[in-house]
């Protein structure tokens, strides 16, 4: 699974402020490889308030627009089940929490809200993908569109859903821009959209009166030449069940799914070569030389990362002053935080992935004479990772890091505890190493609540420690995760020069 590219988006200064700075380079969309044909196929809605998203989608879905409600700022996913189901993923359980059907009366049970409420319906449309509803652009900031474009890149389309008479704003430009120019491009078969290689459209719910087009309406085109062109989807009266099966919309997203799938499935083989077969190694290799080369290169990987991290925390810590000053407040700063944090997840976990791929074929060309190829290349990476346990530091990496009320950091390790950190899960992972994960405990969320706890300065001065805390665990955690893949590569490569082929 492989996170999608994180956009650098301006957040304009209130009241004359400095401009915070953009986040660390990052690769560039177009250079982003499409979604494997293991990622689940999904449709993310994304859009401003008060557009009706919720309807629409209720629309689409043929339920009750209540059924939708999750608490603010987190993701709805969107499945098929038998049976109607409800499972809420909190950060800080290995297990998901129950949640019924009224999300005000569950709401306040949760010491804070889940990244992400599923929501399994017998509807046949999610037979053929999921849907991934997000919360409003509006409150998103730069960290939320980083998840977002995450989310898209991964999922494969985007429906963006404003109303006939709002204006796009320039973050949301900006984020259309980027869906635009990533390569994981996918197909619409709408009335108005007939040419492939397209995301899903944006949908504007039509008004009772009619409403005359505005600049806004065609001010993405130039933007956004690859979006489609505007579906119409009109939310039903209040009060009335959604029964809408033969929408244009609900049409075309039927089709794209069907196209995306086929793309998908013909994108990779089902064994890829170098699966089988003996993989002999060069002749003279000095295991001595192999190891100290791949000492160096563990060390200066873990080490470039680390600065990374430590730059972007630094501009994280810029954009939280700034709202803690003139945006959320010191109430909104769990969840502003909690964003970041994810934010920050996704850049470690795709630095720590590219890096290690780069660390494994780097040292096994040298052994084996050239580049690898990806059956080769699995063998490898499953073999390096069988041998992670082995190792005193390879033990628990799937670790999550829970800020805490007191601005401490405290682990929580298992796979079910990353599991809830997702805010779209994705397909098993293929990598060496299981993902980053950071996130803000509930007593965050008590501690700011608090009627007494509104001081600016404290409020400044809690995330400062907070911030620098998770900068040294993050440091800690990086260099332990690439010595114990040095120390299990270096085995992998020794025994096979002192065999003369892969073992693995």
């Amino acid at each position: 699974m492989k996170p999608g590219p994180l956009p650098a988006v301006d957040v304009p200064a209130p009241n004359g402020a400095a401009d915070p700075p953009r986040p660390a380079p990052l690769p560039d969309p177009s250079e982003v490889a499409p979604p494997g044909p293991e990622e689940p196929l999904a449709v993310v809605a994304a859009g401003p308030a008060g557009a009706g998203r919720r309807q629409v989608l209720a629309a689409l879905l043929g339920t009750e627009p209540g059924m939708l409600a999750v608490p603010a700022g987190s993701c709805l996913v969107l499945h098929h089940a038998r049976v109607p189901t409800r499972a809420a993923y909190v950060p800080g359980y290995r297990q998901p929490h129950a949640y019924g059907a009224d999300p005000t009366a569950a709401g306040p049970a949760l010491a804070r809200p889940p990244r992400r409420v599923e929501l399994g319906l017998p509807d046949p449309l999610l037979r053929h993908f999921a849907v991934v509803d997000t919360p409003d652009t509006g409150s998103l900031g730069v960290a939320g569109a980083w998840v977002l474009l995450d989310a898209v890149g991964r999922a494969g389309a985007l429906l963006f859903v404003i109303s006939a008479d709002q204006a796009f704003t320039a973050a949301e430009l900006q984020l259309l821009a980027e869906v635009s120019r990533t390569r994981w491009r996918s197909s619409s078969r709408s009335p108005r959209a007939r040419s492939a290689g397209r995301p899903a459209p944006t949908a504007r719910p039509r008004r009772r009166t009619p409403v005359r087009s505005t600049p806004s309406r065609s001010a993405w085109r130039p933007t956004a030449p690859r979006c489609s062109p505007p579906c119409p989807a009109s939310p039903p009266p209040a009060g009335t069940r959604c029964t809408r099966r033969g929408t244009p919309l609900r049409r075309a997203l039927v089709g794209w799914a069907a196209d995306e799938g086929l793309r998908r499935a013909s994108a990779e083989p089902p064994e890829p070569a170098g699966t089988q077969g003996r993989v002999t190694v060069v002749a003279g290799l000095d295991p001595g030389d192999l190891t100290e080369r791949l000492d160096r290169q563990a060390r200066s990987c873990a080490q470039r990362i680390r600065q990374d991290l430590a730059l972007e925390l630094a501009n994280i810590h810029l954009r939280v002053v700034q709202e803690i000053v003139f945006g959320v407040g010191c109430s909104g700063l769990p969840q502003l935080l909690d964003r970041e944090m994810t934010a920050l997840s996704l850049l470690a976990t795709t630095q720590c992935d590219e890096a290690a791929r780069g660390l494994v074929d780097g040292a096994a060309a040298r052994v084996f004479g050239g580049p690898l190829s990806a059956g080769v290349r699995r063998r490898i990476t499953r073999a390096v990772r069988w041998g992670l346990g082995d190792h005193p530091g390879g033990r628990e990496l799937d670790r999550v890091l829970l800020v805490t009320s007191t601005a401490g950091v405290a682990g929580l390790a298992g796979a079910g505890a990353l599991e809830a950190l997702d805010c779209f899960p994705g397909a098993e992972r293929d990598e060496l190493l299981p993902p980053v994960g950071v996130a803000l405990s509930g007593g965050c969320w008590q501690h700011w609540r608090s009627p007494g706890n509104d001081d600016p300065n404290g409020a400044r001065s809690w995330a400062q420690r907070a911030l620098r805390e998770v900068e040294l665990e993050l440091c800690r955690e990086v260099s332990r995760r690439f010595e114990v893949i040095r120390l299990s590569l270096g085995t992998v490569l020794t025994d096979a020069v002192d065999h003369g082929i892969l073992l693995a």
